[in-house]
C-alpha cells in the first residue's frame, strides 16, 4: 500500500460510524476555513525556506484535499482518484509543447499556450467568464477580495451607484487611520464570533454579490 493510499484509508475510517465525532460532522463548507489557514501556514514556511516544516504543511494541505474528496466520495460526486485523474489529464493538455507538437520556448509563451488551450476549453464547454472581475483569484482571502473588487469598481468606473453605498464609503473613509480601521475590523469580526456568523463567509457573499450586480448593470448599459 501507497503512503498516499493509506492517508486515504484513515481518512475513510476517521469518517466511518464509529471513526470521529468532530470529523464525521464536517462539510466542505465547515472545511472552508481550515483550507484557508492551511494554505497561510504553508506560505509562511515557503516565506521562510523552513523546508522541514514545509513539508508537515504540505501534509496539512493535502489532507484538506483529501478530506473533500472523502465527502464526496460518500455522496456519490466523485472520488480522490478523479480528483487526481482530472489535474493530470488538464496537465498534458495545457502543455502541448511538452507532450505534443506545440511550440513554447520561454516561460511568457508558456503562458500564452495555457490560456488559449484554457480558452479553447470554456468555449468548447459553453462557459463564459466575467468580463469586468475575470483577473481576479476568485477566492483570495475575503478582505483581500473585497479591496480588490473596489479597486477594480473604482478604477472602470463601473456603474456601481445602486449597488454600493458610495456616499457611506465616502462617510467611513474620511479621516479614517490605520488604528481606527484595525479597530473597527476587529471588532466587526470579534461581534461575528459572537454571533455564531463566519465573517470570512459573509465578506465573500458579499463581494459575489457586489461582482454580480455590477455586471449585470454593465450589460444593461452595453
Amino acid at each position: 500500500m501507497t503512503p498516499i493510499e493509506e492517508l486515504r484509508q484513515t481518512m475513510t475510517r476517521l469518517r466511518a460510524p464509529d471513526g470521529c465525532p468532530w470529523d464525521r460532522e464536517q462539510t466542505h463548507q465547515t472545511l472552508a476555513r481550515c483550507l484557508i489557514d492551511e494554505c497561510s501556514e504553508l506560505l509562511d514556511t515557503i516565506d521562510r525556506n523552513d523546508i522541514p516544516h514545509m513539508r508537515e504543511e504540505l501534509g496539512d494541505v493535502l489532507i484538506q484535499v483529501v478530506f473533500h474528496a472523502q465527502l464526496a466520495a460518500e455522496r456519490g460526486d466523485f472520488n480522490f482518484d478523479d480528483v487526481a485523474r482530472e489535474i493530470n489529464a488538464k496537465l498534458v493538455r495545457r502543455h502541448p509543447h511538452v507532450f505534443g507538437t506545440g511550440q513554447a520556448d520561454n516561460a511568457a509563451e508558456v503562458i500564452e499556450v495555457w490560456e488559449k488551450v484554457k480558452a479553447g476549453e470554456k468555449a468548447a464547454a459553453g462557459k463564459t467568464e466575467s468580463t469586468l472581475f475575470k483577473k481576479l483569484p476568485p477566492r483570495l482571502p475575503a478582505l483581500m477580495l473585497a479591496e480588490e473588487v473596489a479597486k477594480r469598481i473604482e478604477k472602470q468606473k463601473l456603474p456601481a451607484a445602486e449597488v454600493v453605498d458610495g456616499a457611506r464609503v465616502a462617510a467611513l473613509a474620511a479621516g479614517l487611520t490605520e488604528a481606527a480601521a484595525g479597530r473597527q475590523l476587529y471588532e466587526l469580526a470579534a461581534a461575528c464570533r459572537a454571533r455564531g456568523l463566519d465573517p470570512e463567509t459573509a465578506l465573500r457573499k458579499e463581494c459575489d454579490r457586489v461582482m454580480h450586480d455590477v455586471e449585470a448593470r454593465h450589460q444593461a448599459r452595453a
